[in-house]
């Protein structure tokens, strides 16, 4: 990794924040950098990267820019799932996205996205494989993927993934949502209608939670939140040379963000699912508190584009809606509340 990659996706961060284009110049330089190798493996010709190695990549991308950050957690999270898959689907898919071909994932629907209307994307086992019916409300990059790991229920509320070509007949991939922040993800809702898919494009199940107990957005997601805070903390250091009072206030967060990376460092290594719901509630907590007291303290000029601090501030809010099961949210809430007692008595 070429120690200077984030600052050059910071020189293109507001742009790709913004703007519905594809950000070509931000994948291209992660692309040099070796970024699109460090999850395979080297029989693939990737870099084979460990765990913590790859943490702290994509810290240093979100540090430079969330929005190029996030479009390669939803790679990686396709990577991930073929490389627990058959072997046969890793030969057909690998190769390409290591030359820079794109993979994402639609997921979401299992996990957290509209889990109180029931399943919105439906499978029905076929004498080939599966009919897909339905929708995925949330795929990064649809429109620019050669694969999509798709999770689907059955009727027996069991869970099947499948690598999906999204130029399978009856796929419409619908316009970019039209999203406060990370534009540039080009994320939009895909769906399906009597979707065929062979059975040798399985990735996993049928089998009951086949994401897992932790499910989607797990250490990936805290990581990104730290990268993202880290890049506040720098704006108020940037500060603190003119401004003493925000001396200890920086060293606090870093000190709250160096924690947080021990903990993601580790339980990589051995992850628990009540520790790693744990960890992504005080990574969004901290998300939250870095951006908006960089806001508070730039005040005026911060608020302007393309300054980053409006920037970092809007795109933190993403971590309250993106893979937020009801632990985080439930954890995030309660900070949101505390001291609200306090204000009704001082009113009475």
């Amino acid at each position: 990794m070429k120690l200077d990659l984030a600052t050059r996706l910071a020189l293109r961060a507001d742009a790709s924040d913004r703007s519905l284009a594809w950000p070509v110049e931000s994948m291209n330089a992660v692309q040099a950098a070796g970024g699109l190798a460090w999850s395979i493996p080297k029989e693939w010709g990737g870099m084979e990267w460990s765990p913590v190695e790859r943490l702290a990549g994509h810290e240093h991308l979100a540090n430079g820019c969330l929005t190029t950050a996030f479009i390669l957690s939803q790679r990686e999270a396709c990577v991930r799932q073929l490389l627990k898959g058959p072997r046969s689907l890793q030969e057909r898919f690998l190769p390409d996205l290591l030359a820079g071909a794109y993979g994402t994932v639609g997921l979401s629907q299992l996990t957290t996205s509209r889990q109180h209307l029931g399943p919105s994307l439906l499978a029905t086992a076929t004498d080939r494989g599966y009919q897909l019916d339905g929708s995925i409300p949330w795929v990064t990059g649809a429109d620019q993927s050669q694969v999509i790991i798709v999770g689907a229920t059955l009727g027996d509320g069991q869970q099947v993934l499948v690598a999906l070509p999204p130029d399978r007949a009856g796929v419409t991939i619908d316009a970019p949502l039209s999203l406060s922040s990370l534009v540039g993800s080009r994320t939009a809702e895909v769906r399906l209608n009597a979707v065929e898919v062979e059975r040798e494009l399985v990735v996993a199940g049928p089998t009951e939670q086949v994401m897992g107990q932790v499910g989607g957005g797990g250490l990936e997601t805290t990581n990104l939140a730290l990268g993202l805070s880290v890049s506040a903390i720098d704006l108020l250091q940037a500060s603190a040379c003119h401004r003493p009072e925000l001396v200890p206030i920086v060293e606090t967060f870093r000190g709250a963000a160096d924690s947080i990376r021990q903990q993601l460092h580790e339980l990589v290594m051995a992850s628990e699912a009540d520790a790693v719901m744990a960890v992504r509630v005080a990574g969004t907590k901290l998300a939250l508190k870095t951006t908006q007291t960089a806001l508070l303290f730039l005040k005026g000029a911060g608020f302007v584009e393309p300054h980053a601090a409006q920037r970092l501030a809007r795109q933190a809010l993403f971590f309250l809606v993106w893979s937020c099961p009801r632990p985080v949210a439930s954890g995030v809430l309660d900070d949101l509340l505390s001291g609200l007692s306090d204000f009704r008595a001082g009113r009475e």
